[in-house]
């Protein structure tokens, strides 16, 4: 099983609107950037991911799984655009913050850290295990 991390608007989508969708899940979709659209491609169905909020609040605030591998964005007719689908684990018992996670020495190479404008992002095993420690949630 591989970790990455998915970043979403929360006035756009966020976990709430997540977790209504159930067991189905939605995809991720419109993401126009290239690098981002590759890991889509990488993942595997059961893959984990954080749920992100960006913009304001900038914490981790859920647990996702890819329930979907990558496939055409329904989004677009332009073919160069996959994404996969993912759906709601369980949320976080308490968000952990940018700046947490900025702070934390454990994190310093942390893709989020080192490039926070990336939508969709790999996370290592071992920073896995921390943000979910961090916010006091069960890491499988």
């Amino acid at each position: 099983m591989r970790y990455w991390l998915f970043k979403s608007e929360p006035s756009t989508w966020g976990w709430q609107d997540q977790i209504d969708k159930g067991e189905s899940g939605e995809e991720w979709d419109g993401v126009r950037n290239y690098q981002a659209r590759n890991f889509m491609r990488e993942m595997k169905l059961g893959d984990r991911g954080f749920f992100y909020h960006s913009q304001k609040e900038k914490s981790v605030v859920g647990i996702v799984e890819v329930c979907a591998e990558a496939h055409p964005d329904s989004t677009t007719e332009d073919d160069r655009w996959d994404c996969v689908d993912i759906k709601a684990v369980r949320g976080f018992t308490q968000p952990v913050t940018l700046d947490q996670i900025k702070t934390d020495p454990r994190l310093e190479e942390m893709i989020l850290v080192k490039n926070s404008r990336l939508s969709v992002q790999p996370v290592t095993r071992e920073e896995w295990v921390t943000i979910c420690a961090l916010g006091q949630t069960e890491a499988d």
